[in-house]
């Protein structure tokens, strides 16, 4: 029991919400079995820079302080809490505190509008904190150490003149109290960003508090790693043109700086509201194209300038642009719901890609026509493109069109094996020619044979190369045709017989990362749609048209 640390309960009997908030969080660590402000800081664990994310002290702060304590931190501690006293619902526990530090928020607001701040609350919370657990072992200099607090007894401050100093102090303190006000209130609305933009402009119309409003607007209350990564006080969606933005709005703000322009005379000056431009920074959006050209225009740049910053809003609208024809993709859509949209009337070839579209149609190449009998399926790991052959190879089957599968890695298309029109399938990670020679031998124009393979790379020096070479170049006369799957980090399809699928200038490209990768379909893949996160079944499918399609893979 020696171990066991009982901490002291700050004096809070003038803020009943506060003290009911502080009561429960030592109770939560009274269920946990007291851990130790180290042990919770070990918990919480560091950031990417490998700094604790909560040091030991401001763990203690949160427990010990009579103030208000930062949610993000108040959220992380709880969350380790909850668990260490094994709680059922971690997240609900997070969420129940999280209710009571608003309430408490409402009641530090409504107290510090009618009476000055505690002594405590001149100093600050984390700003006199000294973070000792830091790595360079270098505390960082507390705010605090800047001002110099005078106790004064507050009966004779209504009998004696204030001097010129004291009288500073008073402004200076009155300022310092509203700026806190408006940070903490900055803080409490992030997530609501329309009741944000609300609070700011309001701010913002007020007298002599421009540039303080300007400064909540550019500058979040906190950096979001302070609270680590699994804080979502201060979470932004990402965006599809997230570079593109963080580069725009960057040179746009280095601009703007320069010429210390507040975003209300930036309004005044463009024609765009200041609103308008506070949200575009906010919420990581794209200003209107007229807005950048008329910030373009009144800051005089030169061409160079002007050029980039509206390359650069190109770039990013493309982006955005493609993003959206996701969008409007379904969720998920299993292979018989998108084989019943299909045209009955379809060529047998004809193989089912994807289902997109603003109309939501389905999609894909028909084998028996274009500029060569072959189809590429490229994406990185766990892009989806087993599914993808595997929807193309039902496709065939469904239509009594035979199929010769090739798998030499662990594939979905194995369990195929067994179904009717299923000619073979190989498993190793080699063909011999003189076998696939044989189950090839009875393809003709009316009766086609197509080989689907995964994992082609794998197969690019087999002993049946030069077949699988002559099955796409002869594939039209000879009744045959090629599907084949490539790990795009494989890539490019630089030589032997893989080359020869290029020809097709057809195929399906799965959450592309590389600009390359469109080259083994017959594209060029601008920055809009290389980069994004891998999503399962999301890609563009080239059907020889010069026009690339979003599509989602049914699955």
């Amino acid at each position: 029991m020696s171990g066991i640390q009982s901490w002291r309960k700050p004096d809070l009997r003038a803020r009943p919400v506060l003290r009911k908030l502080n009561d429960e969080l030592h109770e939560l660590r009274l269920d946990a079995g007291l851990p130790s402000a180290r042990t919770i800081r070990d918990r919480i664990g560091k950031d990417a820079q490998e700094y604790w994310i909560a040091n030991h002290q401001a763990v203690l702060n949160t427990f010990q302080k009579p103030d208000l304590p930062r949610l993000g931190r108040l959220e992380l501690i709880v969350e380790v809490l909850s668990e260490d006293a094994g709680h059922s619902d971690t997240r609900g526990e997070v969420t129940r505190f999280k209710s009571l530090w608003k309430q408490a928020f409402d009641e530090t607001v409504s107290q510090a509008s009618v009476q000055p701040p505690t002594e405590a609350a001149r100093v600050g919370d984390d700003e006199a904190e000294t973070p000792a657990d830091s790595p360079g072992g270098q505390p960082k200099q507390s705010v605090g150490d800047t001002h110099q607090h005078a106790a004064r007894d507050p009966s004779a401050d209504a009998e004696t003149p204030l001097d010129a100093d004291q009288a500073t102090a008073h402004i200076n303190y009155a300022e310092e109290s509203l700026k806190g006000l408006i940070i903490n209130a900055a803080q409490a609305l992030w997530d609501d960003k329309d009741a944000l933009r609300v609070f700011l402009g309001v701010v913002r119309r007020s007298e002599g508090f421009v540039r303080l409003a300007d400064a909540a607007a550019e500058r979040r209350p906190a950096n979001a790693t302070f609270y680590g990564v699994e804080s979502r006080e201060f979470e932004v969606d990402s965006s599809p043109a997230r570079h593109e933005l963080v580069m725009l709005h960057r040179l746009l703000n280095e601009h703007r700086s320069k010429r210390q322009w507040s975003f209300t005379y930036l309004g005044e000056q463009t024609g765009v509201s200041s609103e308008d431009w506070i949200r575009w920074y906010t919420r990581d959006e794209l200003p209107r194209r007229e807005a950048v050209v008329a910030f373009s225009h009144m800051a005089h740049l030169t061409l160079e300038d002007h050029v980039l910053l509206l390359g650069l809003w190109d770039a990013a609208c493309e982006a955005l642009e493609a993003q959206s024809r996701f969008d409007a993709l379904p969720d998920r859509i299993s292979f018989d719901e998108a084989w019943s949209m299909r045209d009955p009337a379809t060529p047998r070839l004809w193989t089912l890609a994807g289902v997109g579209g603003e109309d939501r149609r389905v999609y894909g190449p028909d084998l028996a026509t274009g500029t060569a009998p072959a189809f590429v399926v490229a994406g990185p790991s766990g892009s989806g493109r087993s599914t993808a052959l595997v929807n193309i190879a039902r496709s065939l089957l469904d239509v009594n069109t035979r199929v010769v599968l090739a798998a030499p890695e662990a594939s979905p298309l194995r369990e195929l094996v067994g179904r009717s029109g299923v000619v073979a399938c190989f498993v190793r990670d080699d063909i011999g020619y003189d076998e696939l020679e044989e189950v090839l031998s009875s393809a003709s124009p009316d009766e086609p044979v197509v080989v689907v393979m995964d994992d082609a790379e794998t197969l690019e020096k087999c002993e049946a190369a030069r077949l699988l070479k002559s099955l796409v170049q002869h594939g039209f006369e000879e009744g045959t045709a090629l599907v084949v799957s490539c790990r795009e980090d494989k890539l490019p399809l630089s030589y032997g017989w893989l080359q020869e699928t290029k020809k097709g200038h057809r195929g399906l490209l799965l959450s592309p990362q590389d600009r390359s990768t469109g080259d083994v379909v017959g594209m060029r893949t601008g920055d809009a749609i290389i980069g994004r996160p891998v999503v399962p079944g999301q890609g563009w499918l080239h059907l020889g048209d010069g026009k690339l399609l979003a599509v989602a893979v049914p699955g």
